[in-house]
């Protein structure tokens, strides 16, 4: 299972107005600027967040974009799912008339992926915006980048 793009580019668009003070209106430019994202991505992206409402879109002078909420109310989970939409990671999840052998009822494979998905969705509800803003600049809040890299 791989993220895509615009998802990375979202959790750091969120992250980046978390760190404001709230209420703290910016420029799309800057926040594509200070994440190294080019502008037209970013535009779609936040979009994106502010169909979901995770901010708030102002326009005119002064316009940008703020969260909708507090930080500690936005979770990874929130914004995964207003870029890529629900989390499924096997269709017969979605749907168990996907699966040939009518699903959990007969299938393991189901069984455990529903259990892998569960846990996934879990983990990615677990940390709010708040949490990340708190963790150390080189801790990928319990994650240990050399492990995931060699597992890939």
């Amino acid at each position: 299972m791989k993220l895509n793009q615009a998802t990375d580019y979202a959790f750091r668009a969120v992250l980046h107005l978390a760190k404001l003070p709230p209420g703290e209106v910016v420029e799309a430019q800057v926040i594509a600027e200070k994440e190294c994202v080019p502008i037209r991505f970013m535009l779609k992206i936040l979009r994106l967040l502010a169909r979901a409402g995770i901010v708030n879109s102002y326009r005119g002078v002064g316009g940008g974009y703020a969260l909708a909420r507090a930080p500690r109310e936005i979770t990874m989970l929130d914004v995964l799912t207003a870029v890529e939409g629900p989390v499924r990671i096997n269709r017969c999840l979605v749907n168990p008339a996907y699966c040939s052998r009518q699903g959990p009822p007969h299938c393991a494979v189901h069984r455990a992926l529903g259990s892998i998905q569960t846990m996934l969705i879990d983990q990615f509800q677990k940390y709010d915006f708040a949490r990340l803003v708190g963790s150390p600049p080189d801790s990928p809040a319990g994650v240990e980048p050399s492990r995931m890299e060699r597992k890939q």
